[in-house]
């Protein structure tokens, strides 16, 4: 007698499984891996957890079939494999971070990415376990700006489940809808396409253990900032801005986003980005280009702490640019300028876990 793969097939569509009342053909359970050698055959059977109660009870039956139906003489080995592990429910998806921290902007051109990444690597030379998040899947600029365009995250599996590993640069783990698209093609995603691109960003990644969670996220209010209050519990927001009016009125839409009693994320405090212009070959000088002391004011009027003062330095852009960030020199100005705002952000977050109750992921009706 010659076998051959549909013998067996047939026999195991004999089998149903108890999980779905369909056999195992139709329940999608029988593994590409069908191996036959003279009167050996062996398989595997795709369970949907180890702890299936049918688990051995089926294997058996499939084992059975094979003898019943095509020979009793056929030696089978059959192996069990199982799907990838469920995603955790939203709330529960990171048990390893400690604290989620999103860095916002009322609008666009404040520099808040260039915050998010400079404060990520401060973090991180001040010996802190720290990821960074790139929320702006329509217009993602983190991997350029940690000079790491190129990269491609790749699939690791981690209890069961596949899970993509997060590019490290400067000792922040990283990862950015960026590594995934043409960065010269427009992103054409309705909203609900670009939500569950950012789920899989942060659910169905291997970020392991982190002190700090920092989310860069897009400018203004959107569906992005939705999923990601419906998505995680954010310890609290840091809210960047220039000085000049127009960004102190975005600022303060970005505030009562967060401070919404359906929201109730803790503002940390503000960062006033380009507080003033300080030319290189005349460092003792300010230039108030943008007003002087906008966040200032607009921190003591709303009782909120302000972190920082960033100057426009010219060098902050082109470090940006090159990938690599300001912060990775704590020689300079600059670059101590955001270490003492990571001391800040750890002081603020450390206040806010002692007198405030932790944050709830915003339910859905």
């Amino acid at each position: 007698m010659t076998l051959y793969p549909k013998l067996i097939l047939d026999a195991l569509a004999t089998v149903v499984y108890p999980g779905t009342k369909k056999n195992l053909i139709e329940s999608e359970m029988v593994a590409d891996n069908i191996r036959i050698d003279g009167m050996s055959v062996s398989f595997s059977l795709i369970f949907p957890r180890d702890t299936d109660p049918f688990l051995k009870s089926t294997m058996k039956a499939a084992e059975a079939a094979i003898h019943y139906h095509v020979s009793n003489e056929v030696k089978v080995d059959i192996t069990a494999e199982y799907k990838s592990a469920a995603r955790p429910e939203p709330g529960k998806m990171l048990p390893k971070v400690k604290n989620v921290i999103a860095v916002s902007s009322g609008k666009g051109g404040v520099g808040k990415s260039t915050v998010s990444v400079n404060l990520a690597i401060a973090l991180a030379k001040l010996g802190y376990k720290v990821g960074l998040l790139d929320t702006d899947i329509f217009g993602p600029s983190i991997p350029k700006m940690l000079g790491v365009e190129d990269a491609r995250p790749y699939a690791v599996n981690v209890d069961g489940r596949d899970l993509i590993e997060p590019i490290e640069k400067y000792g922040v783990k990283l990862l950015s809808i960026g590594f995934f698209v043409n960065p010269d093609t427009a992103t054409l995603w309705r909203g609900g396409m670009a939500s569950n691109a950012l789920k899989q960003l942060i659910a169905d990644a291997d970020w392991g253990e982190l002190d700090y969670f920092i989310l860069d996220t897009p400018p203004g209010t959107s569906d992005i900032h939705l999923t990601l209050l419906q998505t995680l519990a954010i310890t609290g927001a840091v809210i960047v801005s220039t000085p000049q009016e127009v960004a102190l009125a975005d600022a303060r839409k970005g505030i009562d986003m967060y401070k919404n009693d359906k929201v109730n994320v803790p503002i940390l405090g503000l960062v006033e980005n380009m507080a003033w212009f300080t030319p290189a070959e005349l460092p003792q000088n300010k230039y108030f280009i943008f007003g002087k002391e906008g966040c200032k004011n607009l921190a003591k009027e709303m009782g909120i702490p302000l972190l920082a003062q960033i100057p426009l330095v010219q060098s902050i852009c082109q470090s940006g640019d090159t990938g690599a960030p300001a912060a990775t020199q704590v020689d300079t100005a600059t670059g101590q300028a955001f270490i003492n705002l990571a001391q800040a952000v750890v002081t603020v977050t450390n206040r806010r876990n002692r007198e405030k109750a932790p944050s709830q992921v915003v339910k859905t009706k």
